[in-house]
């Protein structure tokens, strides 16, 4: 059976973010993830996983200034300096946190930077970061992500991602694979992962159109649940929705699966 990680970014925003792990907890989920975890101290978010009984799954590198619109700087020639510290960063956090994984957005193409050199920027910068995470016992992830969310992103599809991972070179840079992101931009969607199963670690879903929780749109999350079982998925399934209404009336969708 699947192990569904609630994200705390996107769900139960019904109350603050720091009661979002009571939350969780309450409604079933046994391991949560969300985007960033840097506007509290790691001792903060230590204690709410630990009183809810709760898994630390995944979070991200800082991303640069999201309140702005960036959507990571991987790919920022300027800015590889303020890259490696958010490296640093993320491995106190993770380390913390006993996260396994922490997961790279590679950004939006800079303007007036070439392709090329933001291509070669990426690829350093994840070489830099997955030797280092490597060290500290974390895993480097790489997310492509939909043209129509984030124009611009310079990640879009897994063939590309593969492309990165090869380059890089390293045994520490793998797949975050987000159902959502590809039914935009590919479909063919359990064909889709099983081309890119010796890279995929982490899976995340919503359904299509809308972002929302799996029932609600065009996906067929029950037959891909069941294929990620014949396949043997033993890691989590991270919730990366927008709730339709709210988060407690839209999990109605989970019980068949728990």
């Amino acid at each position: 059976m699947p192990k569904f990680a609630a994200n705390l970014t996107m769900m139960f925003n019904e109350v603050d973010f720091l009661d979002r792990f009571s939350a969780a907890a309450s409604a079933g989920f046994r391991g949560v993830e969300y985007l960033f975890p840097y506007d509290y101290e790691p001792a903060q978010l230590a204690e709410k996983l630990e009183l809810h009984s709760l898994k630390q799954v995944l979070h991200n590198l800082p991303a640069g200034d999201w309140g702005t619109g960036e959507r990571g700087i991987a790919c920022h020639p300027d800015r590889v300096g303020e890259f490696q510290e958010g490296v640093g960063k993320a491995i106190v956090y993770a380390t913390a946190l006993n996260c396994p994984q922490v997961n790279c957005l590679a950004g939006i193409a800079p303007e007036g930077v070439s392709t090329e050199d933001a291509d070669a920027t990426l690829v350093s910068n994840l070489a830099f970061a997955a030797e280092q995470l490597k060290d500290a016992g974390i895993m480097l992830l790489i997310e492509p992500i939909n043209t129509i969310d984030i124009p611009g992103f310079v990640l879009n599809y897994p063939e590309q991602a593969r492309n990165l991972i090869e380059r890089v070179g390293s045994d520490n840079l793998y797949l975050q694979h987000d159902i959502y992101h590809m039914q935009i931009m590919q479909g063919d969607l359990a064909r889709n992962i099983e081309r890119n199963w010796d890279i995929i670690r982490h899976i995340q879903i919503a359904d299509n159109p809308g972002r929302h929780e799996p029932g609600t749109g065009e996906i067929n999350y029950g037959y891909l649940f069941n294929y990620l079982d014949e396949l043997g998925y033993d890691g989590w399934i991270g919730c990366e929705y927008i709730p339709n209404t709210t988060t407690y009336e839209g999990l109605r969708w989970i019980k068949p699966f728990q």
